[in-house]
Formats: C-alpha cells, structure tokens, sequence
C-alpha cells in the first residue's frame, strides 16, 4: 500500500466552485470548502474528479486551484488530472504533485473510445513520464468515460507502475478481485461508489473517495467510526441513512444532488452547468423539501461524533 495515504479513510470527493458569471473556479469558495471538509474530521479530499466536473475547466484554472488548495488544507490532498490527451495527463500529474498533492488520480484518456491495449499503453507512458509511482492512483468511472477492465487493473496494479486505485464502478464482483490481490501486492484500494462502500469497506477496502460526503461529511466520519468499531447496529442504521440520498442522487445528473444540498447548508457552488427540465426543476424542489427533513436526522445521528 502506497505510504503516502493511510488505511481505513474517508476521502471526499469534492465539488468544484465556480463564479455566477463564468466557468471558472472560484478559489475562495473552494478554500471555505477545504476548511469545512477537514473540520468535519475527512481523512482527506479529492479534487478535480467527476464531482468536480473537473472536464469545465481549463489547464490553467485547474493548477491554480489545485496550488492554492494545497496550500491550505490541512488534510491529504488527491488531484484528478484526467485528460483527453496523454501530454495533458502527464502535465497536470507533474504540476500537482510539485505543489504537493499526495497523490493523482489517472483517468483513462476520455470521450473517444480506446481499447484495453491502448488503456495499458497510456498508463505505462503515464507512469515512466510523472516517475513515482506509488503517488499515481488509476481512476476507474465506467459511467463517464473507458473502463478499466479488471485484467487490466490487476496488470496495471501488480506492475508496480501505480500506487492504489479508486474504483467508481459499484461492481462488487470487480471490487473482489481486486481485493484478492491486494492481499498478494502492496497497494491502496478505495471505493469510489457510495452505494457499496460499506459493503466494500467491512469486507477490506482501505477507505471511501466519497462525492456524497462532500455535502455530507459528517454522516460518513459516523459511518467510518462505526465500521472500525464493528457496531453493528449503528451500521446498519447511518448506512441506511446513506441509501436514502443515493436514492435520490442518481434521479439526478452529477453532481446536481450534491450542490443543491451543500447550498441548503449554505455552502455555495455556482449555477449548475446545464439546466435542468421543468420536470427535473420540480422534482430538484421535492429533493430539497426532502433534504431538510433528512439532514436534520443525519444531525441527530451524528452529534455524538
């Protein structure tokens, strides 16, 4: 397992906020976020990955914010630096590891569809071109861009070539596998998908790259705490908890959940970056009216934590 990153950890999978007027990030915003985010208790934050919409913003934006970022977080710092090109993969990896990033997030190269084969290609030449291998974690995401089959996984992870890897797919048959051989080899493996992180978790995943926990922290620091201590009750009863957001995350187009809950909580994102339907607008309001009822009982829940 990479030394960079402990074991057992929520790492939030964060939001990214950008200006009313434009699509660039606002720096401010984020570093209220980065400071709300620790002092819920995260083990770390990620940013600049799906939930960040990291695809909105230039090169230029996105190393700036990842500086300033790290700079002032006082917890590990992951960076996505998915790229449609291998020269911008490897260029961002470089600029965030050089401000101090604890490590980078490799999607495979996205929109265009490569095959395993070129997948494999594109993260050796990732590896040998940013040089530490043990700071580059792969990026699985089947639901936005090429997936990362499982031989090459487990190809990619026995090489040495990568220090952990950050599964979103929700494949639970996919997470075993790569299970089993982190028992054989030494690397980090976190669950990206909220929908099977306890599962996953109890059954030996090293942590959670959580998008809910961006809006909702508190709710899986308890989550966490309660899994070390093996209390089952109060697993069962926050992880319940948790299905229910899921529920009604996935009515919805990331990370539209997401940010409309951390503006209920005063956090402020940005417009969304497409408008929504008239229907989706409505049932956004019956999410909302909802979100307050449910938050006030993650509250309670956790207001022992």
């Amino acid at each position: 397992m990479s030394p960079e990153l402990p074991s057992s950890s929520v790492y939030v999978a964060a939001v990214t906020p950008h200006r009313q007027d434009d699509y660039e990030s606002d720096v401010g915003r984020m570093l209220e976020l980065v400071d709300f985010l620790a002092a819920a208790g995260v083990d770390g934050i990620a940013l600049l990955g799906s939930t960040g919409e990291f695809l909105h913003f230039s090169l230029a934006d996105r190393v700036r914010l990842v500086q300033l970022a790290v700079k002032r977080s006082r917890v590990p710092i992951l960076v996505g630096v998915g790229h449609s090109t291998l020269s911008g993969a490897v260029s961002l990896a470089q600029e965030a590891l050089r401000a101090g990033a604890h490590a980078v997030l490799a999607l495979p190269p996205y929109f265009f569809r490569y095959g395993q084969e070129e997948i494999r290609e594109f993260y050796r030449q990732f590896a040998v071109a940013v040089g530490v291998p043990e700071r580059i974690f792969l990026y699985n995401v089947p639901f936005f861009t090429n997936p990362i089959a499982v031989e090459t996984a487990k190809e990619l992870l026995s090489s040495g070539q990568c220090g952990g890897i950050k599964d979103s797919s929700g494949d639970f048959t996919y997470f075993e596998e790569l299970l089993a051989l982190s028992r054989k080899k030494s690397f980090c493996l976190l669950i990206g998908n909220d929908r099977i992180y306890t599962r996953a978790r109890r059954a030996g995943a090293h942590g959670v790259v959580s998008g809910i926990a961006c809006c909702v922290p508190e709710l899986l620091v308890a989550l966490e705490r309660a899994i070390r201590n093996n209390t089952e009750s109060e697993i069962v009863r926050l992880d319940g908890i948790l299905q229910e957001f899921i529920g009604w995350h996935d009515r919805f187009p990331t990370p539209v959940a997401i940010k409309t809950a951390m503006e209920l909580r005063g956090l402020s994102t940005g417009p969304l970056a497409t408008p929504l339907s008239p229907e989706t607008g409505k049932l956004l309001q019956e999410f909302s009216e909802w979100f307050n009822a449910w938050f006030s009982e993650v509250q309670k829940e956790t207001a022992h934590v």
